[in-house]
């Protein structure tokens, strides 16, 4: 199920991203463009050097980030539970049976 109408949630979470687009902005295309290889070439090195954040950040960025398990208290080892059948119960208040 979606976030409701009128959700502005995913806006607030681009605060970052804006800040880091207007100071790229604020240069040259090929300064910019040489700035962001230089911050490439510090992950990759950092990455290389065994900086775990480091490492986390080039797989994501490489291969996506890892699908998170939703489990129900189960064993992560165990199958998935399989729902067999959904029931819808209507129920009244001031039903006397």
């Amino acid at each position: 199920m979606g976030a409701p109408l009128g959700n502005q949630n995913a806006a607030k979470g681009r605060i970052w991203q804006a800040a880091i687009n207007r100071a790229i902005e604020r240069r040259s295309r090929v300064e910019a463009r040489e700035m962001l290889d230089d911050l490439a070439d510090k992950l990759i090195s950092l990455a290389h050097e065994g900086d775990l954040a480091a490492l986390r950040e080039l797989g994501d960025r490489l291969e996506g980030k890892p699908a998170q398990m939703v489990g129900i208290g189960q064993d992560p080892n165990a199958d998935p539970v399989q729902v067999q059948r959904v029931e819808r119960v209507i129920v009244r208040g001031n039903a006397t049976d």
